[in-house]
């Protein structure tokens, strides 16, 4: 029998093992050496991830294989990178769904973001690749931008086709009323990037957990989803410190980088659950419904995320160009037999 204190207990229990037990914790990673050590739930990846990834001696071998089905596809030079672009992300969330026990996300190119026709085609592709690789839809969730276009292919997606969304780049109340309005699966608002742009043009540098802005807003949100019953989670994401993440104890879920886990797992500081369903339902909050005018006008007026969002896509966007030109250059030293 244990003669450990229960208080004792918590001080030897890492923060990272306390959080869990408030939160589904999630690996914001392309590595999966890194979600092998923290045990997390689910993991999420993205073009900028997936690209340090693919940099990697250790993963050459998955964009070797992705090169070589891309080639044996055919086509022309565009579409072979484009299927070698999308057997590379499928088989990053492959392996990661070897060393987690749910889901992982994938994400579709942020270039694809104002054409929704073209968001529903590319997640019906990596569906249709993932089940080939036997993976069922339910263990897979789709990313996209969190524009009026990307909120209407999640709301395809789940309707018609049962196909899971994480919508992500979300900054804005809006944005976050039009996903639970689509009944789409989860959103990933984005903490730290809010806190970024406030210290970027308010002269302010630093803040408390409590009162940082990307914390603030996730508070709302899920509040606000809580307090009228809606089914979309909420999953905290792109934190810059341990403080916002431990301020968000009770979130649905928080996807959080391989260097905070590592942070989180040294850390034996307690932690108490912040955001519960029964402290939302009291919250003071009138239920709002928006069509697209009304989201692009209030999106609008909120200076931060309309910043964020558009450099957020252009950054993703960037980013998935440099993995396309090195899969170009590696596509041609294979023909030429280097």
């Amino acid at each position: 029998m244990s003669t450990v204190s229960p208080d004792k207990r918590r001080k030897m229990e890492s923060a990272l093992n306390q959080l869990k037990k408030h939160t589904v914790v999630v690996a914001d990673t392309g590595d999966f050496n890194a979600i092998e050590e923290y045990k997390p739930q689910d993991a999420t990846t993205n073009p900028s991830l997936i690209l340090a990834a693919a940099k990697m001696p250790a993963y050459q071998h998955l964009l070797d294989q992705a090169i070589k089905y891309g080639i044996a596809k055919g086509g022309t030079e565009e579409e072979q990178v484009a299927n070698t672009m999308d057997k590379l992300f499928v088989s990053f969330g492959l392996e990661i769904l070897k060393k987690v026990p749910g889901r992982v996300s994938t994400e579709v190119d942020a270039r694809l973001s104002f054409d929704k026709d073209e968001m529903v085609a590319k997640a019906l592709r990596f569906i249709a690749l993932y089940k080939e690789a036997g993976i069922d839809k339910e263990r897979v969730l789709i990313k996209l931008s969190s524009t009026w276009e990307g909120i209407q292919a999640g709301r395809e997606l789940e309707e018609k086709h049962g196909v899971h969304c994480n919508m992500t780049l979300l900054f804005s109340f809006a944005q976050a009323v039009a996903c639970a309005e689509g009944k789409v699966t989860l959103i990933s608002p984005f903490v730290g990037r809010i806190l970024d742009w406030h210290k970027e043009n308010t002269g302010r540098t630093s803040y408390e957990p409590h009162e940082d802005p990307g914390v603030l807003s996730v508070t709302k949100i899920y509040n606000y989803y809580k307090k009228f019953g809606y089914s979309t989670v909420v999953m905290g994401a792109s934190f810059r410190n341990t403080g916002e993440v431990k301020a968000l104890a009770g979130c649905d879920l928080l996807t959080i980088s391989p260097g905070l886990l590592a942070e989180l797992s040294q850390d034996h500081s307690t932690v108490t659950e912040m955001l519960n369903v029964e402290k939302a339902k009291a919250c003071d909050l009138e239920k709002i419904h928006l069509d697209e005018k009304d989201f692009r006008w209030q999106h609008n007026e909120d200076r931060m995320a309309v910043e964020k969002l558009s450099d957020g896509i252009r950054k993703f966007a960037a980013d998935a160009i440099k993995l396309e030109t090195m899969i170009k250059e590696k596509i041609l030293n294979v023909k030429n037999g280097q």
